[in-house]
């Protein structure tokens, strides 16, 4: 059985684009782009092409651009570097559901001696537009664009309007393949492999006016010389996928849309006892969590898997650790036994017939032998 791709979230599949400009860059964008030899010069060209078409595509200035290795890279140098530049730093403020590298950093920030808040969320997993009031001199503030694990918005613009100067990393991996990141922002980071590209290349935006100082051991140095060198033929097709994804966004948002909007009202309507955790409007077009009361999140996945579907669990932020996920924790929702499907550009509206044709079934079966 050939299996179904759900976890687009994650990673989409490769686009035709980035497969395309990847291949004829390996040829000529091998050698090091800091190297003064016409190898290197060449490589040098198609990088910083891609850096052009990726500013481009983001509407932004090619010098306010950064490609990295990894979405998490950048979270971290975006956010560290932030705080850096900071003579006297106060609090890091983030949301209580952004992902697992924002975490990280807060606690290495605070291993380093600094103060980190995290502001708490409603039930539908959206931060106040307000999150800095009553916090003073806040050194930055973190807020994604749009939750990874139940595709909520945030309020990205009121935010921005309301952070009296703080600047505001935002966390674009979920929601950049799907839509425009509403302005306001002064630094920005995704993952390349979020809109079919590949891994090993992320993106990392800072404004000008935007204070940056490098948080890495090493020398004082400018951003591309703190991130070192890049995968050149990996980030001339994050661009290429970039653009292409961008041309094509607002008619796949609303046809994946289409296909997340059957999956949670048949989900709702045949299956007793489930959770459908975040907002059912202001929210991604492509991620559908759900969870079942007394079936296994684990359990389910795997059954799911054995029909041919894959999917990921809401239970962890990695697989390899099955601990309770810490954004359903921070809704106040059911933390334990959740799965999410997250479509992506080449789900067909077969792949979801199946899924909802074997979905309540299996579940049935799992709670039947849980009695």
């Amino acid at each position: 059985m050939t299996d179904t791709y759900f976890d687009g979230a994650t990673a989409q599949p490769p686009h035709p684009a980035a497969r395309d400009a990847y291949a004829a860059a390996l040829s000529e964008g091998w050698a090091g782009p800091g190297r003064l030899y016409t190898l290197g010069r060449r490589s040098r060209m198609l990088l910083e092409a891609a850096r052009q078409s990726a500013a481009a595509s983001l509407g932004v200035s090619p010098d306010e651009v950064t490609f990295t290795s990894s979405g998490t890279q950048a979270v971290h140098a975006g956010v560290l570097g932030v705080i850096a530049a900071r003579s006297e730093p106060g609090p890091m403020v983030y949301s209580a559901v952004e992902h697992s590298s924002v975490l990280h950093a807060a606690e290495w920030h605070e291993r380093s001696g600094g103060t980190a808040i995290a502001v708490g969320v409603d039930r539908l997993g959206r931060i106040d537009p307000d999150p800095l009031a009553g916090i003073d001199d806040a050194s930055v503030l973190v807020v994604q664009s749009a939750n990874h694990e139940v595709g909520t918005r945030q309020p990205i613009a009121a935010i921005a309007s309301n952070a009296g100067g703080v600047p505001l990393v935002c966390d674009a991996a979920a929601s950049l393949p799907w839509e425009p990141v509403p302005e306001g922002w002064s630094v920005l980071a995704a993952s390349a492999r979020k809109w079919g590209g590949f891994a090993g290349a992320g993106i990392l935006v800072v404004r000008k006016g935007t204070r940056w100082r490098n948080p890495f051991p090493g020398e004082d140095s400018s951003i591309r010389e703190a991130i070192g060198e890049v995968d050149v033929p990996a980030a001339v097709a994050a661009a290429a996928s970039l653009r292409a994804v961008v041309a094509e966004r607002g008619e796949l948002s609303k046809r994946v849309r289409a296909m997340t909007e059957r999956i949670r009202s048949h989900i709702a309507e045949t299956i007793p006892e489930v959770e459908l955790p975040g907002d059912p409007v202001d929210r991604l077009p492509n991620i559908v969590t759900f969870s079942c009361l007394g079936v296994d999140g684990e359990v389910l996945l795997n059954e799911l898997n054995r029909a041919g579907f894959a999917v990921s669990s809401g239970s962890a932020c990695a697989s390899t650790r099955l601990r309770p996920s810490h954004v359903l924790q921070a809704m106040g929702v059911l933390s334990h036994g959740n799965v999410r499907v997250s479509l992506h550009r080449e789900t067909t509206e077969d792949e979801v017939d199946r899924f909802l044709e074997v979905l309540p079934g299996i579940v049935e079966g799992i709670r039947r032998l849980a009695r």
